[in-house]
């Protein structure tokens, strides 16, 4: 594999050497104080990508490294994608699993992605998500509570009068258990 962040000082002597002198691949290696299968990695893209010696008039740094090193098309998903927001939700309950998830996904979308390409799609969004902080509360040490909205009117049996009621609401935050 190529060292990453060589500089084009060094790619250029890369080339110079290899072609104007013809000096062998180990060679190069030693004088550059590189490793030889990073020489290796830069002339065969160098000659995958039709760079000669000498370089063409007027080649600059940015222009070599563009041909060596081109920006790679990221595929965009063509088919029916599930919402990650959804899997995630899904996947932090107990007993469910992405490959769970992804037999829903093949019932309702037959012509779907397969698994890898669904696990892949799917662990790509989810570096998009925003973070959210878990957190977890001893039972009985806490309790949210809060009113809930606007009042209803609450009808009175006996004497027909309708008075406005609010709704409090509290939670328990160790068992989720609601209580108004």
């Amino acid at each position: 594999m190529s060292q990453k962040g060589l500089s084009m000082r060094k790619i250029r002597g890369i080339l110079k050497h290899r072609y104007e002198y013809g000096q062998r691949v180990r060679a190069i290696a030693r004088l550059l104080r590189l490793s030889h299968s990073t020489v290796l990695e830069y002339l065969r893209r160098a000659r995958v990508c039709g760079i000669a010696w000498p370089l063409p008039e007027g080649m600059d740094d940015e222009a070599l490294e563009r041909m060596l090193f081109p920006k790679r098309h990221c595929p965009v998903p063509s088919r029916t994608m599930p919402d990650i927001t959804f899997l995630c939700i899904e996947l932090s309950k107990k007993g469910v699993t992405l490959s769970l998830l992804w037999e829903e996904y093949k019932e309702t979308h037959p012509d779907g992605y397969q698994y890898s390409q669904f696990c892949h799609w799917f662990y790509q969004k989810r570096k998009t998500l925003d973070r959210s902080l878990r957190q977890m509360h001893r039972f009985g040490e806490k309790l949210f509570t809060d009113f809930a909205g606007l009042t209803i009117p609450i009808q009175d049996a006996k004497t027909g009068t309708t008075q406005p009621a609010h709704i409090f609401v509290a939670v328990l935050g160790g068992s989720n258990s609601t209580y108004i």
